[in-house]
């Protein structure tokens, strides 16, 4: 049997053990109640964002005025050149329906400095291009139509022989309130063959100029055949006055756009002119 001391020293070890459970649940729950919750707050607190500035309304575009305050009205006029009622002018017209060049029309003042139309039956329109008679060459054709004392005269140029074949001509001449009209196809007066024969040349070489451009910048391949035709025309005394086309040879002669065969041939073409 065990002895009431043991039993005594056990009941005393259940209470002290009783105890000390009693106090760690205690000391636990404490534990839990005081233990701080987490929070997903930044350790910095982060500035309050500023609210964004309303926009600024654009201001208008000044009205734009064309107001010249430092210039008189009437200085910023386009000023009309002065028109004489008596200043001549004069016309060559040449038409040939079965010909390459179907028309040819030359118009200019008592300058020499006028236009030059002409049509082709390869050309669905006219070409109009400025031209300039060199003086040499108005220097003759205004002698020729002095010659012919045009206005004052009523001489018939057509021969008694027709040559509808060699192209109509038209010769007029207008100054003031005078004006006169010549057709023919054929004449036999001096100075009236040598008028038209002298605008032929400015004619062909108008087109001459015309062809060789049109070949630089759209069909170099052609220029070897333009500069054959240039001294061939060179040659026939053809052209008005071909020192008008020394600085387009120039030009030709070293530009590499056309073949150098048509660039040598221009040189030599210089050359002959410059003689």
């Amino acid at each position: 049997m065990v002895s009431n001391r043991t039993k005594a020293w056990a009941v005393l070890l259940i209470i002290v053990l009783g105890v000390v459970t009693l106090g760690l649940g205690q000391t636990k729950r404490a534990t839990k109640r005081t233990r701080p919750k987490k929070t997903t707050t930044n350790s910095k607190a982060l500035p309050a964002p500023t609210p964004a500035a309303a926009p600024t309304p654009a201001e208008p575009d000044p009205v734009k005025k064309n107001e010249r305050h430092d210039v008189p009205v009437e200085m910023v006029q386009p000023v009309k050149a002065a028109v004489n009622a008596e200043a001549p002018h004069y016309t060559y017209e040449f038409t040939q329906p079965a010909s390459t060049n179907t028309r040819i029309l030359i118009e200019h003042d008592g300058a020499g400095r006028g236009t030059i139309t002409f049509e082709r039956r390869t050309y669905a329109d006219p070409v109009i291009d400025p031209v300039q008679l060199s003086p040499a060459a108005w220097t003759k054709i205004k002698g020729l139509w002095e010659s012919l004392h045009f206005l004052d005269s009523e001489t018939v140029y057509q021969s008694e022989r027709q040559y509808p074949h060699m192209g109509n001509m038209r010769l007029k001449l207008q100054q003031g309130a005078r004006v006169r009209t010549a057709d023919f196809n054929w004449t036999t007066d001096h100075d009236a063959a040598e008028l038209v024969a002298e605008y032929r040349k400015v004619g062909e070489q108008a087109m001459l100029v015309f062809d060789i451009i049109f070949a630089r910048d759209s069909e170099p391949l052609s220029a070897p055949d333009l500069m054959r035709r240039t001294e061939d025309m060179l040659k026939k005394n053809q052209l008005s006055d071909p020192g008008q086309m020394v600085p387009m040879l120039q030009d030709l002669s070293v530009d590499e756009r056309i073949p150098l065969i048509a660039r040598n041939h221009a040189a030599r073409i210089l050359k002959q002119i410059k003689k």
